[in-house]
């Protein structure tokens, strides 16, 4: 396409919303009126079934669920008064808690005020909170953040390190919608032993963002926490960012978490437009459809332009892979559905795999996340005439057209600053895009068996590992990897019979290997 038909096609598809400031660009994705004519039909379904779902139909049939995160931000949407006022209630109680943590009004029993904040969570608990605190938080916030996001020893001890001089005065946020989830149990169970350390009581520091009822918020209520905030069951975790669950941590660093729901409202309106010029997420569905033929065959590179937008990529891969990433559809046809989200940042990866993006194998597209106000204040010319930003703006643009005269197609999305407003803003229009892809594949895009799956299969491990303990120490004497698997009847299991006793002999567990360890059918097995 020449010059003139390429400024043409840009004008012609340029999406941009005076509210939010906002521009997306799909104009070097290669759809043409015909593939545009025969998506329709299903563009017309998909607008149908988001309207449904945002009225309150169940979008979980395997736990008979709706899908409310759009309530969140806009309550007079919730199917029912009771829902309603409890969103309103909910964001009032955040509000409320954050001005007297903040006042000192609510403070720890050896400091006058709160200093730090320790989120403990996993997958959608983590992420978004982390995207946000990345994006927003201010360089010197009411209370600095921290993160225990795993269930890794050495990365627990990291953060409690960082913590160590400052435990007295920080608060304990524990995020698990069951309280039965291992990662932030473990976390909670981690932390309390470190209070215990100093001598200090858990339980005045702690606070909790879980099900009303659960297995966390019985502990929490037992053992007297500060606080409790509810996490309903029709917020899920990667849409859970609008919820108490980022919507607490975000304002306890200082992040005005209005704005955030405002932005997050005005694209929502913008998005529930039946039409798709007129719809920046169901441009953004369509392209993706497009581009990997509607079964995903291209990964999804994510390429924000401004290190505050750092962690976005990470917070896509969750929302659009744990999403999308299914094996069979809603007639239950096998599809291997998905969409591979990856990326870091601009203009760091050009000088990381952008050679790769341009020269190599064409398995992916882009999408260029564009700020346009370099910073707050006036920037020194680094050249007569040129700024630093002017640089980043220049190395975006290059990026871009080096990828498109090489037939590899992307997307620009452009918001005016990086604020609450224009955060809130992009989590939603991610969000709906998702959905309104999932629709157009016919994927339920709202549960998860293969996570539950990942889920079981861990718990197996360590019922094994029980018991393969207990039968060492009771033989009490050396014995080789097969001999424990076929005691245990597990032979089918001998090579994870292996792996535990290895990590176990590793830290020191009470259990030694014996032999060539690079042999494991010689070793034996004994207790220490």
């Amino acid at each position: 396409m020449d010059a003139a038909a390429l400024w043409q096609r840009y004008q012609d598809w340029l999406y941009y919303h005076e509210g939010l400031g906002f521009y997306l660009d799909v104009s070097r994705v290669g759809f043409d009126d015909n593939f545009l004519q025969a998506l329709q039909p299903k563009l017309d379904k998909a607008f149908k079934d988001l309207a449904a779902l945002e009225a309150g139909a169940i979008a979980n049939p395997d736990e008979n669920r709706m899908v409310g995160h759009y309530w969140l931000r806009d309550p007079d949407r919730a199917p029912s008064p009771e829902l309603k006022q409890g969103i309103i209630d909910t964001l009032e109680k955040i509000e409320t808690f954050v001005q007297k943590i903040h006042s000192g009004e609510i403070h720890p029993p050896n400091a006058p005020k709160f200093t730090d904040l320790l989120s403990i969570g996993i997958g959608g608990s983590a992420l978004g909170p982390e995207f946000v605190a990345e994006a927003l938080a201010p360089d010197i916030p009411p209370l600095a953040i921290h993160f225990i996001d795993n269930t890794d020893p050495a990365g627990i001890d990291r953060t409690l390190s960082k913590l160590q001089n400052k435990l007295a005065s920080t608060l304990v946020l524990v995020i698990s919608k069951s309280g039965g989830t291992p990662e932030p149990r473990n976390g909670m169970i981690e932390v309390q032993q470190a209070f215990a350390t100093q001598g200090l009581d858990f339980a005045k520091q702690a606070i909790a963002t879980t099900g009303v009822g659960s297995n966390l918020d019985k502990t929490a209520q037992s053992q007297g926490w500060i606080e409790t905030f509810p996490m309903e069951d029709w917020v899920g975790g990667r849409t859970s960012e609008m919820s108490a669950v980022g919507l607490l941590p975000a304002a306890l660093q200082g992040i005005d978490i209005r704005a955030m729901l405002a932005g997050a409202k005005e694209m929502d309106i913008a998005t529930r437009i039946p039409n798709l010029k007129s719809n920046p997420a169901a441009l953004l569905a369509l392209s993706w459809y497009y581009i990997g033929n509607g079964k995903g065959e291209k990964d999804m590179v994510i390429l924000p332009y401004k290190d505050s937008l750092l962690l976005f990529s990470r917070y896509l891969q969750q929302l659009v892979m744990e999403s999308l990433g299914k094996e069979k559809d809603l007639d239950g046809n096998i599809v291997h559905q998905g969409i591979a989200v990856y990326g870091n940042k601009g203009s760091t990866d050009q000088h990381a795999y952008v050679q790769q993006l341009r020269e190599g194998v064409p398995n992916f597209f882009a999408t260029f996340i564009e700020v346009l106000k370099d910073r707050q204040g006036k920037s020194p010319e680094i050249d007569p005439g040129i700024t630093s930003g002017d640089y980043l703006s220049g190395f975006l643009q290059g990026t871009r057209k080096a990828l498109y005269e090489n037939d590899r197609q992307s997307i620009t999305v452009t918001i005016p600053q990086v604020n609450p407003y224009t955060v809130g803003a992009l989590i939603a229009l991610y969000e709906r895009a998702v959905t309104i892809y999932g629709f157009l594949v016919n994927v339920n895009a709202y549960h998860q068996p293969g996570v539950e799956a990942g889920k079981k299969a861990a718990s197996e491990i360590l019922d094994l590992q029980t018991k393969v303990v207990k039968l060492i120490q009771q033989e009490g004497k050396p014995m080789y990897l097969s001999q424990i698997a076929e005691k245990l009847s597990a032979t089918q299991d001998t090579e994870a019979i292996y792996k535990i006793v290895r990590h176990l002999a590793a830290n020191d567990r009470g259990i030694t290997l014996h032999g060539n360890l690079g042999k494991p059918s010689s070793l034996t097995v004994s207790t220490t």
